[in-house]
């Protein structure tokens, strides 16, 4: 792990680290529920927690913004999304700082966060600012999820080395709950039951 000095400044105005993720209940908690798309929406909702944490959303911006901490503060330095890829702009794309790994930094309580690749969602797939079911609505449709069947959205949570970052987040940030086993598990059994949205 590469390591990083920063100015006293800096380290004066970190905030404290947060405690380790919250649960994620196992998709099996849910086949007490008879009715399948009452089913169905739950387990969504229980996918949710982590799809709505600040290591999801954070990387979901509408505004071409990201968004950093646990906070959802806006990124500093500014950042913006940059070209369609979604890896910053001409000349300061993010690997510019981010690297492929966590970069612990003396004097400061919070990692510098790192993975490769390193880059915000899409624009099409936007989530800040949505609801619950907005954000399920539009995870669903093709058209705004990077043209993605419910098979490759399963591949995506379950598998994806920049997903389960949000449970290795680094010194100074909370994982997403549960682990990314259990998302993975959660979105099958969401699918095998219809894939219904909350109202």
């Amino acid at each position: 792990m590469r390591v990083v000095i920063l100015t006293a400044a800096a380290a004066l105005s970190a905030t404290v680290a947060l405690a380790a993720g919250a649960e994620l209940r196992r998709s099996e908690t849910f086949d007490v529920i008879p009715d399948r798309t009452e089913r169905s929406v739950a387990l969504f909702e229980e996918m949710a927690k982590v799809i709505t944490h600040p290591r999801c959303m954070n990387c979901h911006p509408a505004d071409n913004i990201p968004r950093q901490g646990d906070e959802r503060r806006l990124h500093h330095p500014p950042m913006v999304r940059g070209d369609e890829a979604s890896f910053g702009p001409a000349g300061l794309h993010c690997n510019s700082c981010h690297g492929s790994e966590n970069v612990a930094v003396v004097g400061h309580d919070r990692d510098i966060p790192g993975h490769d690749p390193w880059q915000l969602a899409p624009a099409s797939m936007a989530w800040i600012g949505l609801s619950v079911p907005e954000i399920c609505v539009q995870l669903k449709d093709p058209a705004r999820n990077g043209n993605r069947s419910l098979a490759d959205i399963h591949t995506h949570l379950a598998t994806d080395g920049l997903v389960g970052w949000g449970w290795h987040p680094g010194k100074g940030r909370e994982p997403a709950p549960g682990t990314q086993e259990i998302l993975g598990e959660l979105t099958q059994a969401w699918i095998e039951t219809g894939a219904a949205c909350p109202k």
